[in-house]
């Protein structure tokens, strides 16, 4: 039988040591999304104040790749961000990954089981080009949806661009571009994230509405990668940039 203490005890070791593990379901067959979520929750003791959260899995192609019909969430603490010309310490992550997102700053408190994309909107008070920086726990990024769900989805760092009020502009048909070293290495459009990023947000807030929690004013939401993640190393550059909203760089060190 899983004990999600444990198994949250593992993935922190893991994390403070920066040394990568095993899946958990190596051991724990069983596992399955409810015991990765209550591990989840267990890793948010000690993270210091939570200031939002972070979609994955919201493309539906490769929702179909790893058979599942939903995102999957996880959650955002002060020890997630670097301020805007920040550089990545790569030595403090296992095997990080850069990727772009579209990132939403709530206005309003936003909860309930009935929640769409148009409340998302109405709450937002800005969106921003977001860099994700990836970091699973388990060796080789190999895992099961409850494996990456019980490692914080693989929540690593973040960076936020300049935010820009989101009236007028249609999210799902921006274009994406990320840049590595110079290079665009992938692009992509909003829609890439749940057919409109507001429908993710949606998603996560009626799921997060199953334990008593909702979104805050002041909320950060990471709403989906929107493009394959980039490995970074040190002396790495990332540039994120999205039509109408703006970009965001991340050096590597």
């Amino acid at each position: 039988m899983a004990d999600p203490v444990e198994l949250a005890e593992r993935l922190n070791r893991a994390r403070t040591s920066t040394t990568a593990i095993p899946q958990l379901s190596d051991d724990v067959p069983d596992l399955d999304l409810d015991t990765g979520y209550q591990v989840q929750r267990l890793l948010r003791e000690g993270r210091g104040d939570l200031i939002g959260w972070k979609l994955g899995v919201t493309s539906r192609a490769k929702q179909q790749q790893v058979g599942v019909d939903s995102p999957i969430y996880g959650f955002l603490a002060t020890d997630h961000v670097l301020d805007a010309g920040e550089p990545l310490g790569t030595a403090d992550h296992i095997n990080p990954r850069c990727e772009p997102e579209i990132v939403f700053v709530m206005g309003h408190d936003l909860a309930g089981v009935n929640v769409t994309a148009t409340g998302v909107l109405a709450s937002t008070a800005g969106v921003a080009v977001g860099i994700e920086v990836l970091d699973s726990r388990y060796t080789d990024y190999r895992f099961t949806m409850p494996d990456v769900v019980a490692d914080n989805a693989s929540a690593g760092r973040y960076v936020v661009g300049t935010t820009v009020a989101p009236d007028g502009i249609d999210l799902r048909l921006v274009g994406v571009v990320l840049e590595h070293n110079g290079e665009v290495v992938a692009t992509a459009s909003g829609a890439a994230s749940l057919g409109h990023p507001a429908a993710a947000v949606a998603w996560l807030v009626r799921s997060l509405s199953g334990s008593g929690e909702g979104l805050r004013a002041g909320d950060v939401v990471l709403s989906g990668g929107l493009t394959a993640a980039v490995p970074v190393s040190a002396g790495d550059v990332v540039v994120a940039t999205i039509d109408r909203i703006g970009s965001v760089e991340l050096a590597c060190r």
